[in-house]
């Protein structure tokens, strides 16, 4: 009787320690998200860091292709936004909707994490972008390797959509 007593009496204790004990994933996903939330506004974030690359900020890479320079304006040309929105909702919104993901990431905000020049020549050059830089191979693994199309724009067009960002 002494046996089955002392059997019972671990096996509570046992039990007691699984569940208080329990694991530790609400720590470490605390943790995480606040290296998220450090590592997403950070100028050197890690490329192994934890923020997905449709998040993370990348103020430096131009990207790979025609567009080696753009001048932005303080003020949003409203003309040029126009025909960027209708480009947009000819050629783009099959895989983009403007403020939240489809098959594509959104283009709202995309100019608070990506340089001109990068959004242009992913917009232009999305074949050679894809093959070549970094950061858009990245993004191609996040968006499930659904690769962007070349939808044969121009460097005028692509500044114009640029430009109807800016009003997302």
């Amino acid at each position: 009787m002494k046996n089955i007593f002392c059997f019972f009496v671990a096996l509570i204790v046992l039990s007691f320690a699984i569940a208080c004990g329990g694991d530790d994933s609400s720590s470490s996903s605390t943790t995480s998200q606040t290296e998220q939330k450090d590592d997403s506004g950070s100028a050197g974030a890690s490329p192994d860091s934890k923020v997905p690359p449709s998040k993370r900020v990348d103020l430096e890479n131009k990207g790979i292709g025609p567009v080696t320079h753009v001048e932005i304006p303080d003020e949003i040309d409203r003309k040029l936004a126009v025909e960027g929105k209708k480009i947009f909702d000819i050629q783009c919104v099959a895989c983009h909707l403007p403020t939240e993901t489809l098959i594509g990431p959104p283009p709202k905000g995309v100019l608070d994490i990506r340089t001109p020049e990068w959004v242009m020549n992913m917009i232009i050059n999305p074949d050679e972008m894809l093959a070549k830089d970094p950061l858009a191979k990245e993004l191609l693994e996040e968006f499930n390797n659904m690769p962007m199309t070349d939808q044969g724009i121009t460097e005028e067009e692509a500044r114009a959509l640029l430009e109807y960002f800016r009003t997302l």
